[in-house]
This record gives structure tokens, sequence and C-alpha cells, in this order.
């Protein structure tokens, strides 16, 4: 997950009025309400894809989220806010995306505080940041809840998508891997987030459906890619992007590679290329 400076700090965060990261905050916004009053018009999607352009280039870094962890930090305390414009993984790209989006949109002046609240209110379960269980740490969850909450609207269903009811059970299953479920309780409050998940089934729009429907998702649309990995539900999460010539392709932070980029390959061959993925699920960002 995200690298950042203020990596273990709880909000409110300061960070000095030069750090590469708010410098990076501040002019990102200006470029977005550079784009006019026209741009609240437009689905807030549009102007993250904006965002995911001027990031283009960044390092992706892997597992910081779980560096307060290996730090000694505590798994059942409140978990640190880890905040980062300069790195990123694939999940906290797209979080960043949409936050600096909303604080654009906030009209007020883009401050690191208000940047994290944004950041906070999607990592958390009903954006309530606890405990290392608070975090949704499925990415499909990281959809459906921020659907109740008004934050996204779930396309799947209308763009024909299955349901999968497989259980979600690769945190249990593969405790050795994450370090805070060294910690028991913190493995039962996993275990029965897990089991929690199943009675909420997620909607995957097939690999070789995705030609069909690739004219109805839009720039900015939050991508999940769908695998058949036992107990998992997601192995990638990105932006849809359009480019100049309409063609659908992929804005993400990928491992291969690590940098953050736009793919050559279209949405339909990036999908069809990827080791047992099944498809796609679909979330469209909302204003709020």
């Amino acid at each position: 997950m995200a690298a950042t400076t203020a990596a273990a700090a709880l909000l409110p965060v300061r960070l000095p009025a030069r750090d590469p990261d708010r410098v990076r905050l501040t002019a990102w916004a200006a470029a977005l309400r550079r784009m006019g009053p026209a741009r609240l018009r437009a689905p807030l999607g549009v102007e993250a894809a904006r965002v995911g352009e001027l990031a283009v280039g960044t390092p992706y870094e892997p597992y910081t989220l779980e560096a307060y962890l290996r730090a000694g930090g505590s798994p059942s305390g409140t978990e640190p806010l880890t905040l980062s414009l300069t790195r990123f993984d694939c999940a906290t790209l797209v979080e960043s995306c949409l936050a600096v989006a909303r604080v654009a949109d906030a009209g007020a002046s883009p401050s690191w505080e208000l940047f994290g609240r944004e950041i906070e209110r999607m990592r958390y379960r009903g954006g309530t940041r606890r405990g290392y269980a608070s975090r949704l740490h499925y990415f499909s969850e990281w959809m459906s809840d921020g659907e109740r909450r008004g934050l996204l609207r779930n396309v799947g269903a209308a763009l024909g998508g299955a349901e999968d009811s497989r259980p979600l059970r690769f945190m249990t299953a593969h405790r050795e891997r994450y370090p805070a479920l060294a910690d028991d309780g913190v493995f039962r409050e996993i275990e029965a987030m897990e089991r929690r998940l199943d009675r909420h089934p997620r909607r995957v729009v097939p690999t070789k459906r995705i030609p069909q429907v690739v004219d109805r998702i839009e720039t900015g649309d939050v991508l999940a890619f769908a695998t058949g990995i036992a107990g998992l539900d997601v192995t990638h999460a990105a932006l849809a992007y359009r480019d100049a010539g309409d063609i659908l392709r992929v804005l993400h932070a990928p491992l291969s590679g690590g940098l953050v980029a736009i793919t050559r390959a279209t949405l339909p061959e990036y999908v069809a290329a990827i080791r047992q993925a099944t498809g796609i699920l679909v979330a469209r960002p909302l204003r709020i």
C-alpha cells in the first residue's frame, strides 16, 4: 500500500510548507479548478481521471499501509492514517484521485487535513477509522460500503454482471501473510467480517462480456479485476480511462513496471491478459 511522509501519523497531519505531497495536493486541486465550473456538472470520475493523468510516472510501492505493524504498532489500537501523493499502490491511487477531486470541489483552500478526511471515509467501514479490522481490506467491500454511504454507485448489475457468491476467506486462510492476524483478537474480527460478506455477493461483468459494454463504462469509473483465486474477490483496482480517440484503457498503479501509467492495451485486452481473471467489478464515483 501507499508510502507516505506521514505514514504513521494520526489526523491532523501537519506537513512542511514545501513538502512534495502537500505541493502536489495544492497543484492538482488548482488544475481541477482551472477546468472551470462546468466540471461540477460532469461526473466526478472525470476529475479523478485528470488527477490520475497528473500522477502518471509516480512510483508504485506496496504494503505500506502495513508499515506501522512492522514498526511495532498494535493492530488493535486505532490504525494510523497513511497518506501519500508521491507513492501509490493500486487501491491508494484510486482513493487519492477521488479524494483530490472532492477536495477541489469543496471550494475551500485545499488542506492535508481535508484530504485525509476524504481518504478516511473511503478506506474504513462506515467511514470510521478504528483498529486494523475497520479497514476495508476486500476491495469489493470497499465498493459496497461506499455505495451504501452514497460515495459510489455500483453499475455491475446494469452492465450484465453475474453474481459471484463464493465465500471470501483469503485473509484467514493465509494468516501468515498478514502480520496483524498474529493477534488472535484481530484474527477473529477479520474472520467475522469475512463471514458477514457471505451475505453480499459481488456482481462481476465476465471477461467475455466486457467488449459488449465498453461504451457504457465512463472515464473515472472505478474498476476492480475479479479473480478465480480461491477465497479472493479481486487482484487489482484502477480507473477507467478514455483517451483522445475514445478508446477505453486502464489508468492504474501496476506492480509490473512500478509506475502509475495508462495502459497501451484496451480494457478488454488488459483483462484478457490477467492470469485467472474472471471479469470486472465497476462502480461510478458520485458527488456528495
